[in-house]
């Protein structure tokens, strides 16, 4: 397959055919044939199959008359597990039935044996031409899949064009930078995302590009899905096959708007760019590909009390600077020893916990970049003692709420139950009226627990989101709060991602709301919006001049209510970071509208 030497692996044939003789003669000649030949021989199609299980294969070469099953019927039997794989039908049976029954099967090549060794010359040609061929397509199979992983995962934007620079596609950070969907997109030329009055000069980019074949790099200004217009720094490559034509084009590019601002503003003075840098409310420090520092601020030294200056240490050794100023950290070995391994890593970090000896916090942010001589490093210090200080205030008030709700629960609601209790009994001694007055009431109170716990215990944060199918958890909670006479209405398919209990306390609430005001007849709808979903009712509906009013803690209008329900819906609603509304449900009745959400 290539001159003697070379360092390509070798070609695994595996030669089946009953006649052991003929097998092993085949194989030695076929190896005198190419020096990367490695032939295997098996004599049954079975063995053949076991050996296809264990070992890596390059190609299949088979008899067609053998007593177990033919040639034929191996081929199919092995393209249920290797559908690619070189298969050829080296048979003295060259009729054209066995012929057209192996293409129709997939066979690769189908070769005749003859008298005289010149036969395994042509035989090895096959072999070396269908292996060639099935490697081409899994190299190209391989850069593919890699090309996809690095699209999805890329930090820039990347956009897919074809020949005739349509989009094909783009990945989540150019959705983000250009605010469309990539359905939006998908098909439209460039012009979509270049404002008029630039797209003289960008088409006359677009046509060198195709023309040079090559790679483009430019600065454009872009126009957002809003109308916005940016400025973006694109790499455009051309990508073609081997016949020269256009595969594909691919462009990666940032938003760099507030970077040509800044850059502007600070090529105008370097007085600006100064003080820019160091009013910064953070301690930054930039180092080169070899760990020397490039630039850092007077915020960093006096956020981690390191002597020296900013301007003594340009060009200083990092390793050095880390270690000398470890000392001011509660862990003083793994300061150092952390910064080895971020850097080795050259992963983003964010907002990475340091303590100090003094008592006070700093987060570390840490971003590998790329400067004109190669690789950097960027580092972000920032103090965030209050902060920690109030996360750590909002745990003690956490605690506090569990506690209380752990004295309601068990110090109120036990003799609540035992009040409970005794009622039934007193009902079969005592005027019934009066029994029922203190039953009503008793049941009020218990409400009135169950809601205060709910409020207490499940706080203004969501516990860990998943795909939820909001037409099943609508039905589960139907039947905990419908009559027999109600009715539910699902609107379309909705699916998002949620708090799954805590959206079932959510929509349960909203259907016993309904209940209560609508009545035992009372039609309930649940659909999907857009960014979210909605649950209407055929009830009374609520005023306008109430709405802002109804999310309020104890507000209701049936005496028998106790007020906390929908405050409960809108500490759901904010606990996901939903926006949640009241509106005229269509025919009347009350319709709740909540967006923001994150759909599947």
């Amino acid at each position: 397959m290539h001159a003697p030497g070379a360092t390509e692996e070798p070609v695994r044939i595996l030669h089946v055919d009953d006649d052991p003789e003929f097998a092993s003669m085949a194989a030695t000649f076929l190896e005198r044939a190419d020096d990367d030949f490695d032939v295997d021989v098996t004599t049954s199609p079975d063995e053949a199959l076991e050996h296809l299980a264990s070992e890596r294969v390059d190609c299949v070469v088979s008899d067609y008359d053998m007593p177990e099953q033919t040639g034929v019927e191996l081929l199919c039997t092995v393209r249920e597990t290797h559908p690619d794989l070189p298969f050829v039908l080296y048979t003295g049976n060259g009729s054209e039935a066995v012929a057209s029954e192996a293409i129709a099967a997939g066979v690769t090549d189908y070769v005749r044996k003859q008298t005289g060794t010149g036969q395994y010359a042509v035989l090895a040609n096959r072999i070396t031409n269908a292996v060639e061929r099935y490697r081409a397509d899994r190299e190209l199979e391989d850069s593919l899949e890699r090309l996809s992983l690095f699209v999805e995962q890329s930090p820039l934007g990347v956009i897919e064009w074809n020949e005739a620079f349509e989009l094909v596609r783009l990945n989540e950070t150019a959705t983000q930078i250009l605010g469309y969907s990539e359905a939006e997109l998908r098909g439209t030329s460039w012009e979509q995302i270049v404002p008029d009055d630039a797209g003289g000069r960008v088409g006359e980019t677009v046509d060198d590009l195709l023309a040079d074949r090559g790679g483009y790099h430019s600065v454009n200004t872009n126009v957002r899905r809003d109308g916005e217009e940016i400025v973006c720094e694109w790499h455009n490559r051309v990508v073609t096959g081997r016949d020269g034509a256009v595969v594909a084009v691919f462009s990666q590019f940032r938003d760099v708007t507030d970077r040509v601002a800044e850059t502007n503003a600070l090529e105008r003075t370097d007085e600006v760019r100064s003080t820019l840098f160091e009013a910064l409310p953070v301690g930054v420090l930039a180092e080169d590909a070899d760990r020397n520092v490039l630039a850092a601020n007077d915020f960093l030294f006096d956020l981690l009390g390191t002597p020296g200056s900013p301007d003594e240490a340009i060009g200083a050794d990092c390793e050095r600077l880390a270690e000398a100023a470890a000392d001011v950290f509660v862990d003083a070995d793994d300061f150092p020893r952390r910064i080895a391994e971020i850097v080795s890593e050259r992963a983003p970090v964010d907002d990475e916990t340091i303590a100090l000896r003094d008592g006070r916090t700093v987060e570390r942010s840490y971003r590998p970049t790329q400067l004109p001589g190669g690789g950097g490093h960027l580092w972000v210090y920032r103090d965030v003692t209050a902060t920690t200080e109030r996360e750590r205030a909002l745990e003690r008030e956490r605690d506090r709420l569990d506690e209380f709700a752990s004295v309601v629960s068990h110090d109120l609601r036990n003799p609540l139950s035992i009040a409970v209790g005794h009622t039934q009994l007193l009902r079969e001694e005592c005027d019934a009226t009066r029994v029922e007055a203190i039953d009503e009431a008793l049941s009020r109170m218990t409400a009135l627990v169950d809601d205060l716990l709910t409020l207490a215990r499940a706080g203004a944060h969501a516990g860990e989101v998943e795909l939820v199918d909001l037409e099943r958890l609508s039905e589960e909670c139907w039947a905990t709060v419908a009559t027999d006479s109600a009715v539910l209405r699902i609107d379309g398919e909705c699916r998002l991602y949620a708090d799954r209990s805590r959206l079932k306390q959510l929509v349960e609430n909203l259907f016993a709301n309904a209940a209560e005001h609508g009545g035992s007849d009372v039609t309930v709808t649940v659909g999907g919006l857009d960014d979210g979903f909605f649950v209407a009712d055929t009830g009374p509906g609520i005023p306008a001049a109430e709405r802002a009013r109804v999310f309020t803690a104890g507000y209701s209008t049936d005496r028998e209510g106790t007020g906390f329900g929908l405050t409960i819906v809108q500490q759901v609603a904010d606990a996901h970071g939903w926006e949640i509304r009241v509106v005229d449900a269509e025919g009347g009745g009350a319709r709740f509208e909540i967006t923001g959400v994150t759909p599947a």
